[in-house]
């Protein structure tokens, strides 16, 4: 998760606090979405690059 919020802030723009906001967002969209990917989705941002 860590190389996606350092892309959102490079790429973006964006500050710490706003590219965790998003990662959140997109994060909660996919499981609203998708709630058989749910767990998956928690696995894939949980993980440590």
């Amino acid at each position: 998760m860590e190389e996606l919020l350092e892309r959102l802030k490079q790429e973006a723009g964006l500050d710490d606090q706003q590219a965790t906001k998003s990662v959140e967002v997109v994060k909660d969209f996919v499981k609203e979405k998708f709630p058989m990917l749910s767990d998956a989705v928690d696995k894939i941002f949980a993980a440590k690059n």
